[in-house]
């Protein structure tokens, strides 16, 4: 559905997007993650025919964004960033805009806008001028512009941007839904969502891409994922970290805390590990309160890509 291939640009001396390529089918929601700057935003205006690249390709549903625009815009549902709108208009009346601007008159320009204004719970303001509607009504309306033809694909820059909790919670189930059938790329900074409505996230940093993967994927290179933690009743650390210097799976152990009896600790493994920690606690007649393992976080794993050591800076 998009493919992109060595794709490049350059505004001057400052190379914004740096060569990436990548690809997203049919029923795929990729996130896309990076840090401000980091050439999100410039990508998904190529990928729209909104920029020309300044190397590379973009096709969508196999038109060429670039030798065959308006075959790719057709398929292309796009909302940019600060979700642009005609301000002296109506909701109904920008949505009826919309609609004939893609080619929906008549009944089925009707049925196209009753089908957005239920997705995007636009009824309370239909009527409402756009100039007096709430931030958040304001991106939900250009939300619903970008759907009103039922495009193949979608490209949506932050679409939770300014929404309150429960309007974020509606948007991203719509994305999910809307993701069985189409091919999505949607760029935010808030992590939890890539985990809440992506099948794939891609982490761009300074124009590159640095990570490509599903969710699970791209925390299991968290620092800590893998490391097991675990809460012994009836043990003091001096005694336990002893003991569990004799496992042969146990890379290293640190001690998290240390209270009336109770060790929470935090566990390396090179191997097997689980069934050695079980089997020592019961030989030591430890009580074992809680036991896990650590499945990352998408948020470590973000900062560990793209804040390296090398670019870290300290105020004096």
């Amino acid at each position: 559905m998009i493919t992109v291939e060595k794709l490049t640009k350059r505004f001057g001396p400052k190379l914004a997007v740096d060569n990436i390529s990548f690809s997203v089918q049919k029923g795929e929601v990729l996130g896309f993650l990076g840090p401000n700057g980091a050439g999100k935003s410039t990508s998904m205006r190529m990928i729209t025919g909104y920029l020309p690249p300044s190397a590379g390709n973009v096709s969508v549903c196999g038109f060429d964004v670039v030798e065959e625009s308006l075959k790719s815009r057709r398929r292309i549902g796009y909302l940019p960033e600060n979700a642009p709108i005609y301000s002296d208009m109506s909701v109904l009346g920008f949505l009826k805009f919309c609609a004939e601007l893609r080619g929906l008159f008549g009944d089925a320009g009707n049925k196209a806008i009753n089908r957005v204004v239920q997705l995007c719970f636009l009824q309370p303001v239909l009527h409402q001028s756009v100039d007096t509607l709430s931030k958040g009504y304001r991106h939900r309306t250009c939300l619903a512009q970008a759907i009103i033809h039922d495009p193949e694909v979608l490209i949506l820059d932050e679409p939770t941007d300014g929404l309150d909790p429960n309007q974020k919670h509606e948007v991203r189930t719509l994305i999910r839904r809307m993701g069985r059938d189409k091919a999505i790329i949607f760029s935010t900074h808030i992590l939890e969502e890539v985990e809440a409505a992506c099948t794939r996230a891609i982490i761009i940093d300074q124009g590159k891409i640095v990570a490509n993967g599903t969710p699970d994927e791209l925390k299991a290179r968290a620092p800590l994922a893998g490391t097991i933690i675990v809460g012994l009743r009836g043990a003091s650390w001096q005694s336990v970290e002893i003991e569990l210097g004799k496992l042969r799976f146990l890379e290293r152990s640190e001690l998290i805390s240390e209270s009336d009896s109770r060790v929470t600790a935090r566990l390396q493994p090179k191997g097997d590990l689980l069934p050695e920690v079980l089997e020592l606690a019961q030989r030591q007649r430890w009580q074992v309160e809680h036991l896990n393992v650590d499945e990352g976080r998408l948020d470590d794993v973000f900062r560990s890509i793209t804040l390296p050591d090398t670019k870290r800076v300290s105020v004096q």
